[in-house]
């Protein structure tokens, strides 16, 4: 078994990246950042995004686990203080794993040219100045035209992110479907959205035309500037993220300790 270590810059990450490193070559595991079956996460959720990203060309053979040491832990199940459980647990890895959708983000150039991308969380599309305008397809017809500050689409373990604070539902990640929410759209007599959350299933895209080339295309952690973009498509991928499920704690456990105190 190949392992990678993926940590954020914080003092107290990299203490614990090197204490895991110094025990997996201790129990002879291979470190391999090129190559792994398992990337280990050490930090919080964004740096867990971030290993995603790393490794989304190989998404399809590894397999992510986290150990958290930053504020926000909703994909890591393991803490820095629990480092001895977590290397027994990593040794004694059987291949167990539990998967859940990813989105896919397409980017259609004025060139014609696509690209494709995949975000573990969400994608979202801001205008940093004014009002973004755009027109929404749903099932390969104009559905409304959209005007405020922008728009986001979470996958279902995305759901509690920023779609959670647009007001849209939190989506078990069994479901294959994305989910569309408006962020500060404009309602009124001229204008006109639906003005809410929109849950789209896996053989659905959502397909939205930006009216300017000034807005920004955010997904998880990066970024890409709306120049010369037409079209934006969004569906659930064929791919799937892995995580090794050595001890992994049930969704709703997950969406109760991140948002609710236990109840008495």
């Amino acid at each position: 078994m190949k392992i990678a270590i993926f940590n954020n810059h914080a003092e107290h990450s990299v203490i614990i990246a090197k204490k895991l490193i110094l025990a997996m070559k201790k129990n002879n595991v291979d470190i391999d950042d090129r190559n792994p079956d398992i990337v280990v996460s050490v930090g919080g959720d964004g740096t867990l995004l971030g290993a995603f990203q790393k490794y989304v060309d190989q998404i399809e053979s590894v397999r992510f686990v986290g150990l958290h040491t930053g504020h926000l832990g909703f994909y890591t199940d393991w803490l820095s203080t629990e480092l001895d459980q977590f290397v027994d647990s990593l040794i004694h890895d059987n291949g167990q794993k539990v998967s859940y959708p990813l989105l896919e983000l397409t980017v259609v150039r004025t060139s014609g040219e696509s690209y494709k991308f995949l975000a573990l969380n969400e994608a979202v599309i801001k205008q940093p100045i004014g009002t973004l305008v755009a027109d929404i397809y749903l099932g390969g017809q104009a559905f409304e035209r959209f005007r405020g500050d922008g728009i986001a689409v979470a996958t279902p373990t995305g759901s509690t992110a920023y779609n959670k604070a647009n007001g849209g539902a939190v989506l078990h990640p069994s479901l294959p479907a994305i989910q569309m929410s408006e962020i500060a759209s404009i309602n009124n007599r001229v204008f006109r959205t639906l003005g809410s959350p929109l849950i789209v299933p896996q053989d659905q895209e959502i397909v939205m035309k930006p009216k300017s080339n000034h807005f920004l295309v955010m997904y998880d952690q990066e970024e890409i500037k709306g120049h010369n973009i037409t079209e934006l498509r969004f569906k659930v991928s064929e791919k799937r993220v892995h995580f090794a499920q050595y001890r992994h704690v049930d969704f709703w456990r997950r969406v109760q300790n991140a948002f609710i105190s236990e109840i008495e």
